[in-house]
């Protein structure tokens, strides 16, 4: 009777464990297989079949919709390129290089993922709309006051993160051997 007990109990440990182990893995993010570069990071296989049973049980849970290997690949950042934390109460520098894509795009989201409001009504810019400089380079300004040029406002976001997406680019393949020199830097410009 006694090793009965012991069984039952070592046995509702071991499922009680790996059940947290489970909550844990799907709160913090989309499972194995990350790529980091910098600040930013994505996972190249969550909208494949090869997708990990964590990318998979994440994505249920939130109703999200990746792109596919062969459609591009999703970037996100929740911190700058220091390691410090996007806090909406802050502003910030996008530039530098984009890896080669047919197209991309920057928003600013909650940490949960939703757009964040704002009065100018803006929710992210494209390849195709922002403003360059005589060399082809750019920068956007993320903050929550109106500055000129590109601009992508915070509204009253405490936090945030900035999504970029690669539309059709040779990266999904190799993304693994990307580095920060690579991806766009995210410099903190003024916090109060």
């Amino acid at each position: 009777m006694l090793n009965f007990l012991k069984t039952v109990v070592f046995a509702a440990l071991g499922i009680a464990l790996g059940l947290a182990a489970t909550w844990a893995s799907v709160e913090r993010g989309l499972g194995f297989g990350a790529v980091r570069a910098g600040p930013w990071t994505a996972w190249p296989r969550s909208g494949s079949p090869e997708a990990d049973p964590y990318a998979r049980a994440v994505l249920s849970k939130t109703g999200e919709v990746p792109l596919g290997l062969g459609e591009g690949l999703t970037f996100t950042a929740t911190t700058d390129s220091t390691g410090a934390a996007l806090l909406g109460s802050c502003g910030y520098d996008f530039s530098g290089p984009v890896p080669p894509a047919r197209y991309w795009t920057l928003t600013a989201a909650t940490p949960d993922g939703r757009l964040i409001g704002n009065a100018a009504n803006r929710y992210g810019f494209t390849s195709a709309e922002i403003v360059r400089q005589a060399g082809g380079t750019f920068s956007i300004a993320v903050a929550r006051d109106v500055q000129p040029g590109n601009w992508l406002p915070l509204g009253n976001a405490e936090t945030f993160q900035l999504v970029l997406r690669l539309y059709d680019t040779p990266v999904s393949a190799t993304a693994s051997a990307l580095g920060a020199k690579t991806m766009p830097a995210i410099a903190r410009t003024e916090c109060p």
